[in-house]
């Protein structure tokens, strides 16, 4: 089972690859992912670019390097570096808060798994969330600078890094905020977020899947048994109340398509990494590691084949739809971004199905006799050049 996921994870990191994978500018040493496929030559000048999704694309490019190590892929993970750091005009950093702290988690891992490191673009993102923090405010820190919205989307992955890069207190303190006051008393999920003192209501999957990763870390590095307490009740709650028949909610394109991804990495790392002290905490990690693998198997199923490589679906339990280069394409708008007419078309939907390939290879090796695998695909160590 394990070569069988490692192939499909190869399958998608290949696919995301020759479809999306091309130069900044034509400049050397650089790489993005272009946002739409099929995409118009205009893509590819990335005017337009997501910095948040392109933060996915190395963490899902840093998976793929810890499942199968090449040094052509160190090399590409440097170039993706690279090209967010020149798009960004030469900066690490922008107004939300959410996005930066998803660049950070994939610089951490970049750094500590492949040996890619960018210490001092970690230390200007720590400060970020650091100096954003504001209990005076009713938060947290908030979405975006000079924002009064406080939400679990940015206060998750900040806290997950911040635990990763030695600020544990804060973590904790972020993890107790999020707690406190975005738990659902109902359902026991985790609610968007609160703005100007009123709850935001809004449920979504990655909300689940970065405060499962919080409390995950916290659980693992601290003595504080409410942590692991936390996350048996939310991944019990993701269970009854976001994944029916086993597989996640999906959310469509545009930024919703990175939702159902994200809540399987950190399904996944609870599966690996929430210590085992308790029965519960054992239960716990099995039901995690089977909402991943039937989420996988059902996304797999469902997916198209193109020139002999997958398309994902936007949504894991129905088949996904071949797109075309003509429809609406995905928008930016009010901080957000829409989905494209057919979402399988945004690059946000390959990384979320890429992601949950790589999530079920580390969690398959223990499955039962295997199947036939799939056939691995070839290698393509280059991004493709412009058409």
């Amino acid at each position: 089972m394990d070569q069988l996921w490692a192939n499909r994870a190869a399958s998608a990191e290949t696919a995301v690859t020759r479809r999306h994978l091309r130069r900044l500018w034509q400049l050397p040493g650089t790489q993005l992912g272009v946002v739409a496929w099929p995409g118009e030559r205009r893509y590819a000048l990335f005017g337009t670019w997501h910095y948040w999704w392109q933060a996915h694309l190395l963490d899902c490019l840093v998976d793929a390097q810890v499942r199968d190590p090449q040094p052509e892929r160190v090399t590409r993970i440097g170039r993706q570096i690279r090209g967010h750091h020149v798009r960004n005009l030469l900066r690490w950093t922008n107004d939300y808060y959410d996005d930066m702290a998803w660049l950070a988690l994939a610089l951490e891992r970049a750094g500590r798994l492949v040996g890619v490191a960018r210490p001092k673009a970690l230390d200007a993102l720590g400060e970020q969330f650091l100096n954003a923090w504001v209990p005076e405010d009713g938060g947290g820190i908030p979405w975006r600078k000079q924002d009064q919205f406080f939400n679990a989307p940015a206060n998750g992955p900040a806290g997950i890094f911040l635990a990763r890069h030695d600020r544990l207190r804060r973590a904790q303190q972020m993890a107790d905020w999020i707690d406190e006051v975005l738990i659902d008393p109902e359902t026991h999920l985790v609610f968007d977020g609160i703005k100007a003192g009123s709850l935001v209501r809004a449920q979504y999957t990655y909300c689940q899947g970065v405060v499962l990763g919080l409390e995950t870390e916290l659980a693992a590095r601290t003595d504080d048994p409410h942590h692991a307490e936390r996350v048996h009740r939310l991944v019990a709650a993701v269970r009854d109340h976001m994944a029916p028949d086993g597989v996640l909610r999906s959310a469509g394109g545009g930024d919703g398509g990175l939702f159902g991804g994200v809540t399987a990495r950190y399904l996944a790392l609870v599966a690996t990494t929430l210590p085992e002290r308790t029965p519960q905490d054992t239960a716990t990690r099995a039901a995690a590691r089977d909402l991943v693998l039937a989420s996988a198997q059902s996304a797999w199923d469902y997916r198209q084949t193109v020139d002999g490589l997958p398309l994902f679906g936007a949504f894991w339990d129905r088949a996904a739809v071949v797109p075309t280069a003509g429809g609406a394409d995905a928008e930016f708008v009010d901080g957000a971004v829409n989905a494209s007419q057919t979402p399988e078309r945004d690059l946000s939907v390959q990384l979320s199905g890429w992601m949950l390939m790589e999530a079920a290879h580390t969690l398959s090796t223990d499955s039962g006799p295997d199947p036939v695998p799939d056939p691995a695909p070839d290698a393509d160590p280059e991004p493709q050049e412009e058409e």
